[in-house]
């Protein structure tokens, strides 16, 4: 769409497209470059139909749980919920050394974080195009959202940009069939795999992630972006309502 948040995507953009299966992944995706996160390199990852992204393992699980996970699952959640791309909507992704790509990347990132220039070398870009919900009566509503991860083998960061979100529960978390809400709704953020590196993104698992298009910690509504190969760098305190951070 003109004017999207979201970095170009799609098959012509040269996207591999997830299976359509409900709870489906992506194969098992080699990282050209590993991936730093926590101080962790990783060299495999996973795009999952239910809106995360993990290292080393698929993840299947379609109701969230806060974090810290308690199994210790190292991963990316840019929209956690019960996607059933079966019933509507794709799910794409791409490692990309791509000239202009990495240029606009690299642009918003020195923009949001002057201190530390950046030069992106490589990002893996992932979208969720329009997917709807399990037990939805109806493919109308669908949720459009995307994370990218990206380096420039010093720095790492985690872009998560959202354009269009419409449900937040799957009717297998106890959501509604005709408007895709209650229950237990949708999480935003990252869990390390320790006890005590993870982020949850306000209004995570209320019915206030709706909104999440609107909100931002980067003056940027619909963007979220943290530095994750060590967490002193994105701070720990949580944007709190009245600082300006999230609106």
């Amino acid at each position: 769409p003109s004017g999207s948040l979201l970095y170009p995507y799609g098959p012509h953009q040269g996207d591999e497209t997830n299976p359509k299966h409900d709870d489906g992944t992506s194969e098992e995706i080699s990282l050209s470059v590993p991936f730093t996160f926590y101080g962790k390199p990783y060299k495999t990852a996973f795009v999952n139909n239910n809106g995360v992204i993990s290292f080393d393992g698929p993840v299947r699980q379609y109701t969230p749980d806060p974090f810290p996970l308690v199994d210790g699952h190292p991963f990316v959640a840019p929209y956690w919920a019960d996607v059933d791309n079966v019933v509507g909507g794709d799910i794409f992704y791409r490692q990309t050394t791509d000239p202009v790509l990495l240029g606009d990347i690299s642009k918003d990132i020195t923009q949001y974080f002057p201190k530390n220039p950046f030069t992106a070398t490589w990002a893996l870009v992932a979208t969720w195009d329009h997917v709807a919900y399990y037990g939805s009566s109806s493919s109308e509503k669908g949720n459009t959202f995307q994370a990218v991860l990206t380096t420039d083998s010093n720095m790492f960061y985690i872009i998560f940009n959202y354009w269009d979100i419409q449900w937040t529960t799957g009717t297998a978390s106890d959501g509604d069939a005709e408007t895709g809400l209650g229950g237990t709704p949708a999480h935003a953020g990252f869990n390390s795999g320790d006890e005590t590196n993870f982020y949850n993104i306000p209004g995570s698992q209320t019915d206030a992630i709706i909104n999440i298009t609107t909100t931002s910690n980067v003056k940027v509504p619909g963007r979220w972006v943290f530095r994750v190969d060590n967490f002193e760098a994105i701070g720990v305190d949580p944007p709190q309502l009245n600082n300006g951070c999230w609106l």
